[in-house]
């Protein structure tokens, strides 16, 4: 049972009489709610769902939350009621997704958004003070619930997290969310939060207007009771003190003129959505269909009052709800969730516990994986260089890093000043030695990284801690070759980070046949301390994500010495939904960095991984990309504010001299080409054990490479195909290019098999 439940007594009626000195408790709902109701007339309403580890708005909550605004409504002596949850560390983390993927058309979402709608709505018009005590994730509806009271509180813990992230699911908020947040802080406020789906600390929500007060966790339900004695009732139809407090929180001079102009005339705000949406276009290139409908249903909402705004939310909700870019997407969070709970191990090995970890290499990649192991998994950290220098780069990243958290108001000072206490320098071994994990992040040499393998030993052996493990960050050379002239092989093991390590969510974990099953838990627990999603692959030239990558950039390569231009072959990709085109990517990380990628994965796999020659052109004639000043683009050419990079004139003069005169390839054969590539290596990863599973594939490729997250990933993306036509457009392809795009294995077999459920990779 929950907290709750020490609260709860037999059920009474909704105006049960007072007892002096005492609260009295009613029960609303015996799974749902309890109520306590106090003498001083405020009533506490605390709300856990049963047998869940954070609470969601299920199917259930509906009709329990009815009885209690029943019980509300008809008691004449509360003066005020208090939301708080029973459910340490989360107020309300949105709706239970199982429960949309259940309903069977767009009019039973929208059916469901409507009943959220009615429900906070007759909460908005209690005709008591309500006030939000928030604790924890507050999200999605759970932000639509706190917004339909009139007031907000939230502790200042680092559960507490406000947002509204339903676009990362190819959807809107659907309870009132898209017509109470604009007019509580604005609409260009609004749409930011609801566009982006980040999620904001308490201290940034009250400075934005979403929370009236931060406190102490230990204060949250005595100034929220206090609160509601003393609280007035607010409006969302009487707009006129919303819209105030709005505008008084855009502030006064130009700036906040230019708001006023914007946001409080039709003509202003028909300006601003008009920006709104060519913002929205240049960002989506048109493959997710819930932004532009977030801005419409805001629109709808100004423009025609705000229940036809609440009519627009609804019916935009369930029409979006049913396309297959929510459809994938939700593949997406179903298989994070799945993989926060999938240890890759049998469940009765058990992890090492992990106090001191060690960072060789204060490099970007290095300072990055210290930082989020300071930031996430709270474990002190010893990094170590080879010089001085290096070192204070890398120290000087991490302090970096919280600076920004502090000008963000992400944190307070004297919390950033904690943390950065749980990082110490070195240049040389001493305290590597005591550290449970020790991350290799040095650059791709065989013989470096065994000779490093070789100090952690030594070093570990001097502290008598032989279960040290080593972890080595590489893309591409294979842990084996690493491990090779180990003592103790079984302790070493490959985590593949991907840069910015702050940023990017994956982590790919690559396992040796000698690699023991402790060391395997072990890895896996601490990339989810770090807050990475994890996936464990099999160990091999590339491993996965290098592995799939490669293709995809060497086609574009090819395509560029048949006559396609740098820009274009970024542009035809981008706009088909990768983030950023195999060019730019490849100027990014360095030419030279697959050049040297390229020998390794050739040797193993043959003239499919095999890369064009330009390649090797580049590197002779200084070219490297972004850190060289020239690469496909040229970065010493000075630009205008929003004028797009030239690309690399000396390239151009180069591959001149080589192409044949023909036909350039056109955006469609760019995106045909490049795309089936990559997800026809992805199944010959499959077809190897590379990967365990598709859902592995899909979110290693999403999450590492940017692989069309709208599609739900390379897998997701071959059956929405359909694999028999894929395997024809791949046999298309070997008659005009070549055996490189002869189908993997595992797609030849299913598309050959006659059941359908033999013929896709997800039922």
């Amino acid at each position: 049972m929950s907290n709750a439940s020490a609260e709860k007594t037999s059920p009474s009626s909704a105006a049960a009489p007072r007892t002096s000195g005492a609260p009295t408790h009613t029960s609303a709902d015996a799974d749902l709610f309890a109520v306590e109701r106090r003498d001083d007339g405020i009533a506490v309403v605390r709300f856990a769902v049963p047998g869940a580890t954070q609470n969601t708005l299920r199917a259930d909550f509906a009709p329990a939350f009815e009885t209690l605004l029943e019980s509300l409504e008809h008691d004449t002596e509360v003066i005020g009621v208090v939301l708080v949850s029973a459910r340490p560390g989360s107020f309300m983390a949105g709706a239970d997704i199982d429960m949309l993927d259940a309903q069977k058309s767009a009019a039973d979402v929208e059916a469901l958004s409507k009943q959220g709608q009615a429900g906070f709505r007759r909460l908005s018009k209690l005709h008591v003070p309500v006030v939000a005590a928030i604790e924890g994730a507050c999200l999605g509806g759970g932000l639509e619930l706190a917004l339909a009271c009139d007031v907000r509180i939230a502790a200042d813990t680092a559960a507490t997290t406000l947002g509204l992230p339903e676009v990362m699911l190819g959807l809107l908020p659907a309870a009132g969310g898209t017509q109470r947040l604009p007019r509580l802080v604005g609409i260009q406020a609004a749409l930011d939060l609801m566009l982006t789906g980040r999620k904001l600390r308490p201290a940034q929500a009250k400075a934005c207007g979403i929370v009236d007060t931060v406190v102490a966790p230990e204060a949250l339900r005595d100034e929220a009771i206090r609160q509601a004695r003393f609280a007035g009732k607010r409006s969302l139809t009487g707009s006129a003190s919303l819209f105030g407090r709005a505008r008084a929180r855009i502030g006064a001079g130009v700036n906040g003129l230019t708001h006023a102009a914007l946001e409080d005339t039709t003509l202003g705000r028909r300006l601003l959505f008009a920006q709104a949406r060519k913002r929205t276009r240049s960002k989506t290139r048109g493959n997710y269909p819930a932004p532009e409908r977030i801005i419409d249903v805001v629109a709808t909402g100004f423009a025609r009052g705000v229940q036809a705004g609440f009519d627009a939310e609804a019916k935009a909700f369930g029409e979006l709800a049913m396309t297959p870019e929510s459809q994938s997407l939700r593949h997406v969070y179903h298989a994070t969730e799945a993989l926060k709970r999938t240890t890759f191990v049998a469940r009765n090995v058990k992890a090492r516990a992990v106090r001191r970890v060690g960072v060789l290499g204060a490099g970007l990649m290095g300072a990055g994986i210290a930082t989020v192991t300071i930031d996430k998994a709270g474990l002190p950290v010893r990094l170590k260089d080879v010089s001085d220098d290096g070192l204070a780069r890398g120290l000087d990243h991490v302090q970096q890093f919280y600076a920004r958290r502090v000008a963000k108001k992400a944190m307070t000072r004297a919390q950033a000043d904690r943390c950065l206490h749980q990082v110490t320098g070195t240049t040389d071994y001493s305290g590597i030695g005591a550290c449970e994990l020790v991350v290799e992040a040095v650059f791709e040499d065989l013989d470096l990284k065994r000779a490093m393998l070789a100090d952690v030993e030594a070093a570990a052996d001097a502290c008598a801690n032989t279960d040290c493990i080593f972890a080595t960050n590489t893309s591409s050379l294979p842990i084996a070759e690493i491990a090779a002239q180990a003592k103790r092989p079984e302790n070493v093991i490959g985590l593949h980070y991907f840069s910015p390590v702050e940023k990017m969510p994956l982590l790919e974990i690559i396992a040796t046949e000698q690699t023991s099953k402790k060391t395997i838990a072990t890895a896996v627990a601490f990339g989810k301390a770090q807050g990475k999603t994890v996936i464990v692959v099999g160990d091999g030239p590339g491993f996965y994500t290098t592995r799939v990558l490669s293709p995809y950039l060497n086609e574009a390569a090819r395509l560029l010495s048949e006559g396609a231009g740098v820009r274009q072959i970024d542009q035809a990709l981008t706009d088909h939904g990768f983030p950023v085109g195999p060019m730019t990517l490849r100027d990014e990380v360095g030419v030279d960095v697959g050049v040297k990628v390229g020998p390794i994965l050739e040797a193993a796999f043959g003239e499919r991984m095999s890369a064009p020659d330009a390649s090797q052109r580049m590197i002779e004639a200084g070219h490297l990309g972004r850190k060289s000043g020239k690469g496909f683009y040229d970065y010493t050419a000075k630009t205008k504010k929003g004028e797009k990079r030239p690309a690399n004139a000396d390239l151009e003069r180069l591959l001149a001299q080589q192409r044949d005169g023909g036909r350039a390839p056109d955006a469609a054969e760019i995106v045909e080409r490049c795309t089936l590539a990559f997800a026809n290596e992805a199944a010959h990863c499959l077809s190897e054990r590379v990967i365990r599973e598709p859902m592995h594939g899909d979110i290693g490729a999403v999450f590492g490479l940017g692989f069309l997250p709208f599609t739900g990933g390379p897998f997701r993306y071959i059956d929405a195909v359909g694999v028999a036509r894929f395997v024809d457009r791949l046999h298309a392809l070997v008659e005009r290019h070549g055996p490189r795009f002869e189908p993997a294995p595992i797609l030849k077999t299913m598309a050959s098999a006659r059941s359908a459920s033999h013929g896709r990779f997800y039922s």
